[in-house]
């Protein structure tokens, strides 16, 4: 009996009509295992990996295939976006074993759990020679194979250990880390490494608040190199924008299709705060139609943010997206095809499959005559209209909580500084949603679909990007009741999360037991749970006064520190934090009667230093604590500007503020 029809996760439904006795993943699929003497088949996987769908098609679809896995297995099907402290551990687990790892995630374990074979995904006829030889291996070679469980247990545990060398965040550790990355740099294509080529969001976040501190031009360089890389690349939606996962390649021309909620957030913030820094309007115009994509292709009913877009379509890579020069010639006539083709590098060889092309942009649009520009707007919007009539790729559309704490974050930068009114009702409700439905009882869920909230708890990155994201909100709408929720988070964290050395486990000391407690300092696809964890404890020592939390966050920190200066591509997020403690980071309260158009405001917006914390309102306005005593200066709107809470002498003038926040 397959058990997948009622799951929360769209990936697990997917598979809910396999001929395999599919089980989620529960106590009771490990109590059939001992009750039947198997072995379990764990497979991870999420909804938008086109070789999770593969492997589905050719192995899980298949009769034959299904025998086999029922009548030798239990067989556990997990979404690792739903339960990331599975995925990481059995990840660990493959990776000691095969020294690389992925999804799909095949792992082979004894019925409680201990791991004894894993790898990615397996062809077909590889899989049915796999599960025969491991079936073999269960019934006459038991005691090998325990043997082997144990042997990876034991990495497991040495792999997710906590503890270690500890030391101070330094300037010098983060001066070191910005050389590494110059090292790493890509000059000819942008970005770091080669092929394939990720989008390297918090690094250049890091980089930004480090040009900002330091003034190296050598940084913002590689910053704008890059993003101008990606968003003329085919790794970004020429036509309706919103970044795909990563390139195939290493120039950002071919991408792997998919869209991922948590990367359009993390990269609206480094094009918000590019062009905030240097007025770019490249990058104002990418940070603009990314939260459009987000709120418009990944917005949900209930008012949150789905997951994914798939990277397949109907099977197929690329099928919504490529064109070819008559397909352009087709939709827009012959005069307009060929100027699309040259604006678009779209020829007859094509640079993706079949003579198909994926649309770069081949000619500066953002810095050009206006009747250009309005031409190029009126060939993109065509095309858009066409391509909307080709299947579209699935989407995901569990809302989880850690990465719509990132999207909140960035649309609440990304308001702030353009007063755009549409991205801060977007973000207030998706926060809304976080507070009424993934809060539950006090402790936070880490999924819901269509308003349900699921069952799994909340990692210590949910706390981390929520409260984050929570501490955004109070700066958006002065509104203490924010404050509140981003407290109860952290102190959770603290209470629930944390390690002795000052460091954090990724699960709570009362979460489900599994084989090994995950805690992974390093910061991969997303911030880890210390880095995100950290930021929110910065942000929120700031906003109320409490050291108590930027404590926590300099211990935390001073846990993977040492890694810092080592491997900087790997603790993006964590440096991007140790910039804010480096510059205090400031807290700035701007008193004033209407907050809206008051030039104070936005000159503390478009001035902060890294980190910056920044609340504008009415004097002693109740639950915000920087607005605490803070009278207006002869009825004038009124700024008053602290580092590290050591506070200068308050400021009515644009000019005055400005040169505050640039000590």
């Amino acid at each position: 009996m397959n058990r997948l029809a009622s799951a929360t996760s769209p990936y697990l439904q997917q598979h809910a009509g396999n001929p395999v006795d599919w089980w989620p993943w529960c106590d009771e699929a490990f109590a059939e295992a001992k009750r039947r003497d198997v072995p379990v088949i764990i497979s991870v996987g999420y909804a938008a990996c086109h070789w999770c769908h593969v492997m589905a098609h050719e192995s899980f679809e298949n009769d034959a295939v299904g025998a086999l896995m029922n009548d030798n297995f239990v067989a556990i099907k997990v979404d690792r976006e739903e339960r990331p402290d599975v995925d990481a551990v059995y990840m660990t687990a493959t990776q000691a074993m095969t020294g690389q790892g992925g999804w799909p995630m095949t792992v082979f374990a004894s019925p409680d759990g201990t791991p004894f074979f894993c790898g990615t995904y397996f062809p077909r006829p590889n899989f049915i020679r796999l599960l025969q030889s491991v079936t073999t291996a269960w019934r006459d070679q038991r005691d090998a194979v325990l043997r082997q469980g144990a042997a990876v247990l034991e990495a497991i545990g040495g792999a997710q250990a906590v503890g270690g060398p500890t030391a101070p965040l330094t300037a010098e550790l983060l001066d070191a880390a910005a050389d590494q990355l110059a090292k790493e740099y890509d000059p000819t294509n942008g970005g770091f490494g080669g092929s394939p080529k990720f989008p390297p969001h918090m690094n250049l976040l890091f980089q930004l608040r480090h040009h900002q501190r330091t003034g190296s031009e050598r940084d913002l360089e590689i910053v704008q190199h890059t993003c101008e890389a990606m968003a003329r690349g085919g790794i970004y939606d020429q036509l309706a924008g919103g970044f795909a996962r990563y390139s195939v390649d290493g120039h950002w021309t071919v991408p792997h299709f998919e869209k991922m909620l948590y990367d359009n957030a993390l990269l609206l913030r480094v094009y918000t705060q590019l062009w905030r820094l240097t007025g770019d309007p490249m990058a104002a115009r990418i940070a603009a139609e990314t939260a459009a994509f987000m709120i418009d292709d990944l917005g949900t009913g209930e008012g949150g943010f789905a997951s994914a877009l798939d990277a397949d379509t109907e099977g197929v890579e690329g099928l919504t997206y490529a064109w070819t020069p008559d397909q352009l010639v087709e939709a827009l006539g012959e005069e307009e095809g060929r100027f699309a083709a040259d604006l678009f590098a779209v020829t007859p060889a094509g640079t993706f499959e079949h003579g198909m092309s994926v649309l770069k942009l081949a000619r500066d649009v953002d810095d050009v005559d206006p009747t250009v520009a309005q031409r190029w707007e009126r060939v993109r919007a065509r095309l858009r209209e066409v391509r909307d009539t080709r299947p579209q790729p699935a989407r995901d559309d569990k809302v989880v909580a850690a990465w719509n704490g990132l999207a909140v974050t960035a649309l609440v930068e990304q308001s702030l500084l353009t007063g755009d009114p549409v991205t801060a009702a977007a973000a207030t409700r998706a926060a809304e949603l976080l507070a009424s439905v993934h809060l539950v009882d006090g402790r936070l869920r880490r999924v819901s679909r269509d308003g349900r909230v699921g069952e799994p708890a909340g990692v210590l990155e949910d706390h981390g990007c929520v409260a984050e994201a929570f501490c955004a909100m109070h700066q958006l709408t002065g509104d203490g009741k924010w404050l509140e929720l981003a407290r109860g988070l952290l102190d959770t964290a603290l209470a629930r999360f944390a390690a002795p050395n000052g460091g954090f486990h990724d699960t709570a000391d009362d979460a489900e037991r599994l084989v090994a407690r995950p805690a992974d300092p390093t910061d991969n696809a997303t911030p880890s749970g210390l880095s995100a964890v950290s930021a929110a404890l910065v942000a929120y020592a700031a906003l109320t006064g409490e050291t108590r939390y930027r404590e926590a966050a300099e211990a935390a920190l001073a846990t993977v520190a040492p890694v810092v200066g080592r491997h900087a591509r790997f603790t993006g997020y964590a440096a991007t934090v140790g910039e804010a403690l480096l510059a205090g980071p400031y807290e700035v309260a701007v008193v004033t009667d209407e907050p809206a158009g008051d030039p104070l405001v936005a000159a503390a917006y478009r001035h902060a230093p890294p980190g910056t914390v920044i609340v504008a309102g009415r004097p002693d306005e109740p639950g915000v604590p920087l607005l605490a005593d803070r009278p207006m200066l002869d009825g004038q709107s009124t700024a008053y500007v602290c580092r590290g809470f050591v506070c200068d002498r308050p400021v009515t003038s644009t000019e005055e503020l400005i040169a505050r926040l640039a000590q």
